[in-house]
């Protein structure tokens, strides 16, 4: 599957909001507080940006943090339409169960990328198996820990010495010991940290 590979700062430049794709570099060294405006050439005169620009502004943020392609953002939407309640509140839901994405929330990682590198190079272990399929969606009770083989690398000996000044989500739990997270249960909306209208991406996939 292709993937975005310019520079990611574009993004949130055209987002015109951190979007904190870099991790913890997005705060000392964030090209967004260099160069507010948008990538390219900027127009004589700004532009009153429509009902349609916002939604699809909104769609495309979600993406970009959360690094899905369009076809699999639609397939999620079209998931969570099927799923009983809120069609947006699932959809949010169903983009936090993502494992590179709980990977992450764990503080296995400074970013979703490397959330996803770390499960598709094979490290990280769901329920005492080797995955690495960054989509698959967690359940209740799920358990994430380090492969054996992984914990001799670098990047883990550092990790067990940052990871201590990390927090989890409420709806996770960390033994930050052995490093092993566990699914309490399913998120909610209200548990989500990530700022996005989820209102404004269903009437953007509802016209």
């Amino acid at each position: 599957m292709g993937r975005y590979t310019a520079a990611v700062c574009r993004l949130c430049r055209r987002s015109g909001e951190k979007l904190f794709l870099k991790g913890s570099r997005c705060i000392a060294k964030c090209a967004l507080d260099r160069r507010p405006s948008p990538p390219g050439q900027q127009p004589t005169r700004r532009r009153r940006l429509s009902d349609r620009g916002s939604q699809l502004r909104e769609k495309q943020k979600a993406r970009y943090i959360y690094g899905i392609l369009e076809r699999q953002f639609r397939q999620l939407f079209r998931r969570a339409e099927r799923m009983p309640g809120v069609t947006g509140d699932n959809l949010i839901v169903l983009l936090e169960r993502r494992l590179d994405n709980v990977v992450y929330r764990l503080g296995f990682a400074d970013s979703r990328v490397q959330a996803r590198q770390l499960v598709q190079h094979g490290h990280i272990l769901l329920n005492g198996r080797k995955t690495n399929i960054p989509s698959y969606l967690v359940k209740e009770g799920d358990s994430i820990n380090w492969r054996q083989e992984s914990t001799q690398t670098e990047y883990y000996k550092q990790l067990t010495q940052t990871i201590q000044a990390k927090s989890v989500s409420s709806w996770l739990s960390l033994d930050k010991q052995n490093l092993v997270g566990r699914v309490l249960s399913l998120p909610t909306p209200d548990a989500i940290e990530t700022k996005i209208d989820e209102k404004t991406i269903v009437e953007y996939y509802s016209r």
